[in-house]
């Protein structure tokens, strides 16, 4: 059961850096997050992933020293658009044109009214508007990295700024939202490895309106 692999989950504190995760699994992450729902389809964001030692040491120091980024065979960075532009969101139309054969005026019906809404607002915005949908796909990467029972950590502990320039974002139109280290924790050092999970109870958590 899906439940059972969440509970099997945790922020992995220490990873092996003995251990590499396979091409097969970092694909089945990939492909669950590209799958996330998004504020009209839009994908705003794109997920950057980083095997290059250099540039996982680069980012482990902009991360605040944090092992999981070079002990971990992959670095996915979750990267949000840094603005809403017309060009973009007309990409998404004509892909949806080309794709689904939904006809040109029905989507501009639609389209034309998001870029009205869109358009106006500062470039902060839009980004932040894009980020919240980034975390959307980045929930579902967790979850389907804890179904191929690949640990993960999800991290906003970084310097954007610093991820921004070690990656060249911001000349791609790009943002760095958060890092997902994967790989598989380690033997010894992880002190949340096999700790309860300590959550809230349903009655304090979920309030039913019937």
């Amino acid at each position: 059961m899906l439940n059972e692999k969440l509970n099997w989950r945790h922020a992995t504190k220490a990873m092996d850096p003995a251990k590499t995760v396979s091409e097969a699994k970092v694909k089945a992450i990939l492909e669950a997050a590209s799958l996330a729902p998004t504020s009209s389809g839009l994908q705003p964001f794109e997920i950057i992933v980083v095997t290059n030692p250099e540039a996982k040491a680069k980012l482990r120091a902009a991360a605040y020293g944090q092992a999981q980024v070079t002990d971990g065979s992959h670095l996915l960075v979750f990267a949000a658009w840094d603005n809403y532009t017309a060009e973009r969101i007309d990409a998404v139309v004509n892909q949806m044109h080309a794709e689904r054969g939904t006809p040109m005026a029905q989507l501009n019906a639609y389209f034309d009214g998001l870029k009205a809404q869109y358009l106006p607002r500062t470039a902060e915005v839009n980004y932040q508007h894009a980020a919240r949908q980034a975390y959307i796909a980045f929930g579902i990467a967790l979850t389907a990295a804890a179904f191929e029972e690949v640990d993960a950590t999800p991290m906003e502990g970084f310097d954007p700024d610093q991820v921004d320039e070690i990656l060249g974002l911001r000349a791609k139109g790009l943002r760095a939202v958060t890092l997902m280290p994967l790989g598989y924790r380690a033997a010894a050092g992880d002190w949340l490895n096999g700790a309860k999970k300590v959550r809230k109870p349903m009655s304090e958590l979920v309030t039913m309106v019937a």
